[in-house]
């Protein structure tokens, strides 16, 4: 018998009834119900129109938010979730989508920011909030969007390529090995990387999205405990100022000039101190840090600087300047300093170092971004895409937050990326049944994750009852 004959014996029709295809979609759905997030952005639009909208704009937005975390990266992909108003109501066309975010204007853009720093209160208020008792961590780093047509503030990028260089701040938040998307502002393809101004507008932008008893309060020690985290593009002087004025650490990365090298090159090899790999002291293999301070001229800094140097034996395919193939070392150097002026922070270089290392899981936030909606940013005017770009850093919280609220005591599902997570949740296969006046989601009890999706949305509503 050929095989062939065997792979066709399978009947395939198109008239399937009551079928879901992407059923964990409504997790994220109610999510942004209950964090009162469609409220939000309902009440900054709803007031531009001139009659009462048939699809209200947060609704719109927020379902944008949803499709990108489901995959979508062009407002198109709505149809995924259009035909299924029994389980998500009706779904705008994309013409409706297209008029919502032709509606934000740049005034516009502060009330979804604060919409989203209020379902940030509230997801937090249900059980989604970080250890306001150790340090938390805000990491700033900036990308390259590729736009492939003549679109607002798209210009020719130092990559050689065409797009957008939009700069990002996220919390980082290890116990799900993901980040909470506080804040992002876009910007032309040629802005450069040391831009102090920056830098400076979106950490205000990510402080004002913390909820209130995690904003940073300058000059009082019982407050919240910030680090601002950076590679060497956040290292100016303004920008460290500014931090110590808002009552943050920081911690940047620091440029290996000729002073910086010289003050390496006279440091004794008693100097160098072993790296550790958790805060219980355990060694990491082939690493060595050491303080330089004292050798360099560190007064235009703020009060209590202090800059540390790594060195580690090179991993294949690292890149090394000629300082480094000359000394056999891979040098990393970072300043930091406390959110105060009067007090050093004293720790050993070895914990400071420890600190500053995680700063590199922010590359992982930003590829998980374009993996849901960063990649493209689809829309002509600047302002509609700022749009999108806060229903992508919505997205991410709202992944953030499910896992957190839902899915903590299953590390699988808390601590796995975004395709991941659509996989084994978003994309769950489901079945809509009625009975009486109640609508049933039935999840495919084959699947290995139907349980976990069952009971999150038990565990979503309990949080928020």
């Amino acid at each position: 018998m050929k095989r062939s004959a065997r792979l066709a014996r399978m009947k395939v029709t198109s008239d399937g009834e009551g079928l879901v295809s992407h059923a964990g979609a409504e997790l994220l759905k109610e999510l942004a119900g209950h964090t009162g997030l469609i409220d939000a952005w309902d009440a900054v639009l709803v007031p531009t129109y001139k009659a009462m909208p048939i699809h209200f704009p947060g609704s719109v937005l927020c379902e944008l938010a949803v499709a990108i975390a489901d995959g979508a990266d062009s407002i198109s992909d709505l149809r995924v979730l259009r035909g299924r108003p029994d389980e998500l109501g009706e779904v705008a066309s994309d013409s409706t989508a297209w008029r919502v975010l032709d509606r934000v204007k740049i005034p516009h853009l502060l009330g979804l920011r604060q919409g989203r720093a209020a379902a940030r209160a509230r997801a937090w208020s249900a059980g989604a909030a970080p250890d306001l008792t150790s340090e938390l961590s805000l990491d700033i780093d900036a990308t390259i969007v590729i736009a492939h047509s003549d679109k607002e503030l798209a210009s020719p990028t130092w990559k050689r390529t065409f797009g957008f260089h939009p700069l990002l701040c996220f919390l980082d938040r290890p116990e799900i090995a993901s980040g909470e998307a506080l804040a992002g502002i876009l910007r032309h393809g040629g802005a450069g990387s040391n831009t102090a101004v920056d830098h400076v507008k979106v950490l205000k932008l990510a402080l004002d999205n913390l909820p209130e008893q995690a904003q940073p309060r300058k000059d009082d020690p019982s407050g919240p405990r910030v680090v601002v985290r950076s590679d060497s593009a956040g290292a100016t002087h303004t920008f460290a100022g500014f931090c110590r004025d808002e009552g943050c650490a920081f911690s940047f990365g620091f440029p290996i000039t000729a002073p910086v090298r010289d003050a390496i090159c006279s440091t004794a090899n008693a100097a160098w101190a072993p790296a550790i790999d958790d805060e219980d002291g355990a060694v990491r293999e082939g690493a060595l840090v050491t303080e330089i301070t004292d050798r360099l001229d560190l007064s235009s800094w703020p009060v209590g600087s202090r800059v540390v140097v790594r060195r580690e034996r090179p991993h294949p395919g690292a890149q090394l300047s000629l300082f480094d193939v000359e000394a056999g070392w891979r040098h990393t150097a970072f300043i930091l300093a406390g959110a105060s002026g009067t007090e050093r922070d004293e720790r050993p270089v070895a914990l400071l170092e420890l600190r500053h290392r995680p700063h590199a899981r922010v590359e992982d936030r930003i590829r998980q971004a374009k993996a849901a909606g960063l990649r493209n940013l689809p829309c002509k005017e600047a302002a509609e895409n700022e749009a999108w770009l806060e229903c992508v850093l919505a997205a991410a919280d709202l992944v953030s937050w499910s896992k957190l609220v839902c899915f903590a005591d299953d590390p699988e599902l808390a601590r796995c990326e975004i395709d991941t997570f659509r996989y084994r949740v978003l994309h769950l296969a489901a079945r809509l049944a009625r009975h009486g006046r109640t609508v049933h989601l039935r999840l495919d009890r084959t699947w290995s994750w139907a349980r976990q999706l069952a009971l999150a949305f038990t565990r979503l509503r309990a949080a928020f009852a």
